[in-house]
């Protein structure tokens, strides 16, 4: 669910696989997906931590609706769309865009609390439990259903490609107006509970 709405890594994906070809935003995706793995057990384990400690959700809910808000700011108002010409691209090895793929993905830490928010939310509805197999099969769930989101988008943006939509310019303002939503949903939320 972390790479579902448009952001750093499904956004790259799709370009690379639109610039370059599909092979190669499959191996980034595979690269991104390696870390996501890596992200997943660390954000699993920190929700079971803060199932213990529910003391602390309360300020790491004030701290996402500051970055939240923060970063609809910038892609709504800051982020500039800048054309550049189309100029041929020199395809080495494949293997360049898996480890950037991991390198985008480990610089992306968004989805750590996000996941660990989506763990204590399984959890409590009795649906994830934090032993061993249920954190193995939550991080090979969100990993696996990371690759699949990115996957969609490359294919996705390639039915799109020659539609005003798929603009640089279109994707900021809908990742502004995204992250401004949850900023607004994370206001109310606090609110609600003083």
């Amino acid at each position: 669910m972390a790479t579902l709405p448009p952001g750093l890594l499904n956004m790259t994906a799709a370009k690379i696989s639109l610039k370059e070809n599909l092979t190669r935003g499959i191996m980034f995706s595979l690269g991104a997906c390696l870390i996501i793995i890596f992200q997943a057990l660390i954000a699993t384990v920190f929700a079971r931590y803060l199932s213990n400690h529910p003391d602390v959700i309360e300020i790491l809910r004030i701290v996402a609706l500051i970055i939240f808000a923060i970063i609809s700011v910038y892609f709504l108002f800051i982020a500039k769309s800048t054309e550049k010409e189309k100029k041929d691209v020199d395809v080495r090895s494949k293997t360049s865009r898996f480890f950037h793929g991991m390198f985008l993905s480990s610089i992306n830490v968004f989805p750590i609390p996000f996941q660990a928010y989506v763990a204590i939310s399984l959890a409590s509805f009795g649906v994830l439990e934090f032993h061993n197999i249920g954190i193995a099969s939550y991080v090979l769930g969100a990993s696996s259903g990371a690759f699949v989101a990115l996957y969609i988008y490359m294919i996705f943006f390639d039915k799109i490609k020659d539609r005003k939509i798929a603009s640089q310019k279109s994707m900021n303002y809908l990742i502004g107006i995204i992250t401004g939503l949850v900023a607004i949903v994370t206001l109310f939320n606090i609110l609600k509970d003083l």
